[in-house]
């Protein structure tokens, strides 16, 4: 079982776009839609970027607020 530490939700132009979740592993980037994860990094920012990277191309990037 995993438990989840914080959450953290990315809005773009068109809605929720994904969410990253901190766990006793790192941070868990999961995007919307998906029914697995795309994976887990060491830091924030490496899974902010992991989850840029799965936008379209041209997407703004998002804000990601903590919930």
């Amino acid at each position: 079982m995993t438990t989840t530490e914080a959450l953290w939700v990315a809005y773009g132009n068109t809605g929720v776009v994904g969410s990253i979740r901190k766990d006793a592993g790192g941070y868990v980037v999961t995007m919307s839609g998906a029914d697995d994860h795309l994976g887990s990094y060491p830091s924030m920012e490496i899974a902010k970027g992991a989850l840029r990277a799965h936008l379209k191309p041209g997407s703004a990037w998002p804000e990601v607020r903590q919930h």
